[in-house]
């Protein structure tokens, strides 16, 4: 924990003690009365310290930052867990990567390749990855279309992942298409 949330903390601790203090003094005379309103005053306490430590979370959830782009240009900021995550269309679906440049292709989750309309039932898993949580299955593909920032690739190879995978993959041999560079905590990418 750095200074700024110890003293944060710290605030927090004598701004809890001086209204637990306030309430006890005011309500001598009835002690369960006091009890209740402590635990009533913990509680919004509790869900302060909860909000302002989750904030940063809710703030990307509620209004994720958005990639801006133009001019075939990209600029992707980072997100607040330290990834970058960008948007593609694939069959019309609006589909979230996360940036990987240590994955060698495209690798959908089974629900974004439903979502872009390939029958995932009729795929045969027959390639290997080795990933971070070990090997796992993959079905190759090709993408009629993928649609990044406005600008569009036809027949795009990627995989389908058989194992368990939360968000999809925008590997290099996509990747490749830009020159990346990074701007601060922004990706930027350019053809």
């Amino acid at each position: 924990m750095d200074d700024f949330d110890t003293g944060r903390l710290i605030y927090l601790l004598i701004l809890l003690g001086a209204v637990l203090g306030s309430v006890i003094a005011m309500g001598r005379a009835n002690l369960g009365k006091t009890a209740q309103q402590a635990a009533i005053w913990a509680l919004i306490f509790l869900g302060a310290i909860a909000a302002v430590g989750l904030w940063d979370d809710i703030r990307s959830r509620l209004a994720p930052r958005a990639a801006i782009v133009g001019d075939g240009r990209i600029e992707v900021p980072v997100a607040p867990d330290g990834h970058f995550y960008l948007t593609a269309t694939i069959g019309g679906a609006e589909i979230t990567f996360v940036v990987d440049t240590g994955a060698s292709e495209i690798v959908l989750t089974e629900a974004d390749a439903r979502a872009a309309g390939i029958p995932t039932g009729n795929l045969s898993y027959t390639g290997r990855a080795q990933t971070a949580n070990g090997m796992v299955t993959t079905a190759p593909v090709t993408l009629d279309r993928v649609t990044v920032g406005g600008v569009t690739d036809r027949a795009v190879t990627a995989v389908v992942n058989g194992g368990d995978l939360d968000t999809s993959l925008l590997g290099m041999s996509y990747l490749s298409r830009y020159r990346m560079s990074f701007t601060g905590e922004t990706l930027v990418l350019e053809r």
